[in-house]
C-alpha cells in the first residue's frame, strides 16, 4: 500500500475544504455589506464544516482499513510460501538423524537412497518429525522431500560414504563373473543366487575369498550375501547381462596368407586385425552380411608380409562382447 498516494489525497481533500470555506466567507462578507440585517453567514458555514468534517472522518477511516487489510494479506500470502526446514546429522553409529521443522503442520516425508524405491516417514500433522536412518556401506546418495499442508515442498540431497565391516565386489572374467569379499573380521560363508532361483552357499572360513561364477545368458540378478564371524552380514545385488565372448583363431595357408576364424552364436558385428603394431584394418560385417545368421561363422585370409608378421585380432558380436586373440608368423 502507497502511503504517500494516501497523504497526497488526504491533503487535496483538505486543501479543498479550505477552497470552499474561502469562497463562502467572501459571499458572506459581501452580504453582509448589501444587507447588515441578514445573519444566515455563521450557520451555513458550520453546515459546510460538519459535512467536511465527516466526509474527511469518514475517508481517513476508509483509507486505515484498507492499508490494514492489504498489510494482513500480503502478511498472510508470505506466510503460505515458507517452506519446511530439513536438518541432517551424521551420527557416529553409521546412521543420519533427520529432523524436520515447520510453521505449519508437515503433510508428508519421504526418502530414498540413490533414487531407488521411497520410503515414508508418519508426520500424523505434526510441526515436528525425528527419525533415525542407516547408512548403507558403500557411496550412496540420499534423498528426503518434505512438504507441508498448502503444497510447500523442500528437498535435501547429498552422497554418503561409509566403509562397512564386509566388502563385495564384482568382475567380469570371460564368459564368467568373479566375486570378491574381504573383512575386517574372518568370513563364515558366502551364499549367491540369479533372480529368485535357489541359493547356493559357500564356506569361507577367511578374511577374503574369490569365488567365479558361470553367468547365465540374458539379463539376469544377482543376490550375495556375506556373513562374518560376529553375525554381520553385507548384501549386494546388481544386474548382470550374461553374453558370451566369440571364438577367434589365427591360422596359415601355408605360407602366403594367415587366416582369421572367427565364430559366435549372436553373430559377429565387426572384425578388427593389426599387423605389426602399425597396420590397421576394420571389416564390418554388417554391411557386407544382413543376415545375423551368416554372420555366425566368419573366415578372411590376408597376405603375410616378408619376415615375422605380428598379428592382433579383435572380434565384436551383437552385444559388443569382444574377443582378442594374438599371434606371429613368420613368412
Amino acid at each position: 500500500m502507497n502511503f504517500n498516494k494516501i497523504s497526497t489525497e488526504y491533503n487535496k481533500e483538505v486543501k479543498t475544504l479550505n477552497q470552499i470555506l474561502s469562497v463562502n466567507n467572501n459571499n458572506v462578507n459581501k452580504k453582509v455589506k448589501g444587507n447588515k440585517t441578514r445573519n444566515s453567514g455563521p450557520v451555513e458555514i458550520n453546515s459546510i464544516l460538519k459535512f467536511f468534517s465527516i466526509a474527511i472522518l469518514i475517508f481517513g477511516v476508509f483509507m486505515i482499513c484498507s492499508v490494514s487489510y492489504s498489510m494482513y494479506k500480503e502478511t498472510t500470502q508470505e506466510a503460505e510460501k515458507v517452506k519446511p526446514v530439513i536438518y541432517v546429522e551424521q551420527t557416529e553409529d553409521a546412521e543420519l538423524l533427520l529432523k524436520i521443522t515447520h510453521s505449519k503442520p508437515l503433510a508428508k516425508i519421504q526418502y530414498n537412497w540413490n533414487g531407488e524405491e521411497e520410503t515414508e516417514v508418519q508426520t500424523n500433522g505434526q510441526k515436528e518429525v525425528e527419525t533415525r536412518i542407516e547408512i548403507p556401506t558403500g557411496t550412496n546418495t540420499f534423498t528426503v522431500h518434505a512438504s507441508d499442508e498448502n503444497g510447500q515442498q523442500i528437498e535435501y540431497k547429498k552422497v554418503y560414504t561409509v566403509e562397512g565391516d564386509i566388502n563385495i565386489e564384482f568382475e567380469p572374467e570371460g564368459n564368467n563373473l568373479k566375486i570378491m569379499a574381504d573383512g575386517k573380521n574372518e568370513l563364515l560363508y558366502m551364499t549367491y543366487r540369479w533372480d529368485e532361483e535357489e541359493e547356493t552357499k559357500v564356506d569361507i572360513n577367511s578374511n577374503e575369498t574369490e569365488q567365479v561364477i558361470e553367468i547365465p545368458k540374458g539379463l539376469h540378478t544377482l543376490t550375495v550375501i556375506v556373513v562374518d564371524e560376529n553375525n554381520k552380514t553385507e548384501t549386494k545385488e546388481q544386474e548382470v547381462n550374461g553374453v558370451t565372448k566369440p571364438k577367434v583363431e589365427i591360422t596359415t595357408d601355408g605360407a602366403n596368407n594367415f587366416i582369421i576364424k572367427a565364430s559366435d552364436e549372436q553373430g559377429i558385428k565387426k572384425v578388427e586385425f593389426i599387423i605389426n603394431g602399425t597396420e590397421k584394418y576394420m571389416l564390418d560385417l554388417t554391411r557386407a552380411y544382413e543376415s545375423i545368421e551368416d554372420r555366425k561363422q566368419f573366415e578372411y585370409a590376408y597376405p603375410l608380409h616378408d619376415g615375422r608378421n605380428d598379428i592382433e585380432v579383435i572380434v565384436y558380436n551383437e552385444s559388443d562382447a569382444k574377443e582378442n586373440f594374438k599371434a606371429f608368423v613368420n613368412k
